[in-house]
């Protein structure tokens, strides 16, 4: 863990200066943004399959130890070893005495936010377990020791030429390969990884109370080879990704698809229920599956609540303004852009991210795309309440706006003013505020209040 406090206000102004990095984040940002639209366009009953996913899981939300002790006794009946972890520090513990416990020394993993949460990979190879990771953004970060700055991809922020100059770095590539011949380059790296892991680490999309299953979705092969190859199977699932039945998962897999990247479903699913069996020839000799906690079930019992109900799609990042505008980095939190801005601060503590919940312009974005309608701008602006007291001087303007006659000379001194371009608005938070702005110019003439109370005489 980190010992260096985040800074959102200071991040953000490095990273707005950062023009590559801003370019490659808005093009795929506008990408992934344009995929969804035009896949929910071609999905008449779309509106209706969000009405599904919000009112399920309100219900499931309300009803998380239930499930949480149905699918923990079903996949016990699969063959599966369950663990629950309280927090963060104790799913490490468990995954390293997983590994110990089997003399495993390398892993393989999936993509995999919750890992991310957990700080997992840190762990492991502080224990001296080698993991290497099998995504094809995932491997691209961690040869560049980097965060994901996407929470569904994670290395939106890098381009072409960059990873080709990474590889030639890291791997010995030849310089300036094409997007073919680093996939290519990538693979031959990491066959040779799955074949020799002792252990395969993913997480999961889906857990299905009723079948004990784990479900896995991908747009690359990696997820197969991690949870068949190795002799362990280790996935890291958060309590809020159980849902009570198989019977569920279709509209919720149509939601995710299609807000992820404008997909009607992704191009692997995998479901894992159990180890391998008595006659199979292929799986894992063991499955564990740590629950995580880490706030959850408090988080489930208060306001924020349906913050829980996230699929992790990064639909709300894609077409968020701020993210756009700063990257994914520049929170400094696992989870970034809207859905991190609430959850990073319920998670970790508001004073350690007292900054995310004002990294919003309130523009709704974010609640309009979001699959299961978590109603994000209302949690953010209840976080700024929560972590701000007004300052004198915003109570003074909330004073003048309510009462009429100090609202009406306020508006004839701020017009005033911007007519000279603003010069007299220079405190200290409207310099902050225009450091990236311009304010408006009125139109020359009678302004609108003047125009209105002559229009009221006159009747």
């Amino acid at each position: 863990m980190s010992h260096i406090a985040p800074n959102f206000r200071k991040a953000s102004r490095d990273a707005v200066l950062n023009s590559q990095v801003i370019a490659a984040v808005r093009k795929t940002a506008n990408l992934l943004s344009g995929m969804m639209a035009l896949a929910v366009a071609d999905t008449p009953d779309f509106e209706a399959l969000r009405d599904y996913g919000r009112t399920r899981k309100l219900e499931i939300s309300g009803n998380l130890e239930k499930y949480e002790q149905s699918f923990t006794a079903n996949a016990h009946a699969a063959g599966a070893v369950v663990h629950r972890a309280k927090d963060a520090a104790e799913a490490a513990r468990l995954a390293i005495k997983i590994a110990a416990d089997n003399g495993a020394k390398t892993a393989v993993k999936g993509k995999s936010m919750t890992a991310e949460e957990v700080e997992l990979n840190e762990a492991l190879e502080a224990a001296g377990i080698t993991v290497t990771e099998t995504d094809m953004g995932e491997f691209i970060i961690q040869l560049a020791n980097e965060k994901p700055s996407h929470i569904m991809a994670p290395a939106i922020h890098r381009s072409r030429a960059q990873v080709a100059e990474l590889f030639t770095d890291k791997l010995g590539t030849p310089p300036d390969l094409s997007v073919e011949a680093l996939v290519a380059a990538a693979r031959k790296d990491l066959r040779e990884k799955f074949l020799a892991a002792d252990m395969g680490i993913t997480g999961g999309n889906f857990a299905i109370a009723d079948t004990g299953s784990i479900v896995l979705v991908s747009n690359e092969g990696n997820i197969r080879m991690t949870t068949t190859l190795p002799r362990i199977h280790l996935a890291v699932v958060g309590i809020d990704k159980i849902i009570p039945e198989m019977a569920d998962m279709p509209k919720f897999l149509a939601l995710l698809a299609r807000s992820a990247c404008g997909q009607t479903i992704s191009s692997y699913m995998s479901i894992v229920t159990g180890p391998r069996r008595t006659g199979e020839e292929e799986g894992p000799e063991q499955l564990h599956i740590i629950l995580l906690d880490n706030g959850r079930s408090r988080i489930a019992k208060g306001p924020y609540r349906e913050i829980l109900h996230c699929l992790h799609c990064g639909a709300c990042l894609s077409h968020c303004p701020v993210y756009r505008a700063v990257g994914g980095h520049a929170y400094q939190a696992t989870y970034p852009g809207p859905m991190g801005s609430v959850i990073s601060p319920l998670i970790s503590g508001l004073e350690i991210y007292a900054d995310l919940p004002n990294a919003c312009t309130l523009c709704g974005r974010c609640a309009e795309v979001c699959p299961v309608c978590v109603p994000l701008p209302d949690y953010l602006r209840d976080l700024r309440s929560d972590v701000n007291k007004p300052p004198f001087t915003m109570k003074l303007t909330a004073f003048g706006a309510n009462t009429p006659s100090l609202y009406r000379l306020g508006m004839i001194v701020m017009r005033r003013m911007l007519k000279k371009g603003g010069k007299g608005l220079m405190a200290p938070a409207l310099k902050e505020w225009m450091v990236c702005r311009e304010p408006p110019k009125p139109q020359e003439g009678e302004s609108f209040r003047d125009w209105w109370r002559t229009r009221s005489h006159g009747k």
